[in-house]
């Protein structure tokens, strides 16, 4: 029984547009990780950048359940001392939904030169519209 490798020079890379409007964030951000990465090819590998482009649009209207807007939090340091500052899920899902997002699909990506070239690959876009109908998205929908 042989396994069938990819190879780099071979892939063909498609487009997929995801619609978040009122599914949950983190099931949208699986389902983006894993086009990404290219986990839904039969040739997938896991040592090759075999992934497709992914356009995910109205991450405003992405839900998060539970009491996740009151209690999740963003942090970041600056660096400085005392430079940790947090931003509750709320105020990020009503200023920059876009980058919550962005987020969510970062972590659950690999932590190296593939990880970092499959977020190259990610567009977001707040609203209905994005700029990329040249390429002819195919519409994905989650389960």
């Amino acid at each position: 029984m042989s396994t069938t490798l990819a190879k780099k020079e071979t892939l063909q890379r498609k487009w997929y547009v995801i619609d978040a409007a009122g599914k949950p964030l983190g099931r949208t951000a699986v389902t983006v990780a894993n086009l990404l990465r290219g986990k839904h090819k039969t040739d997938f590998t896991p040592n090759v950048d075999c992934g497709d482009y992914v356009i995910v649009i109205n991450t405003d209207k992405a839900i998060l359940t539970g009491k996740k807007l009151d209690q999740k939090s963003y942090y970041r340091v600056s660096g400085w001392i005392g430079g940790l500052k947090e931003t509750k899920a709320r105020v990020m899902m009503d200023t920059r939904s876009d980058y919550a997002v962005e987020l969510a699909v970062k972590g659950m990506l690999p932590k190296n030169s593939i990880g970092r070239n499959a977020m190259t690959r990610l567009h977001l876009y707040k609203g209905a519209e994005h700029p990329h109908a040249a390429q002819q998205p195919a519409e994905w929908t989650l389960d």
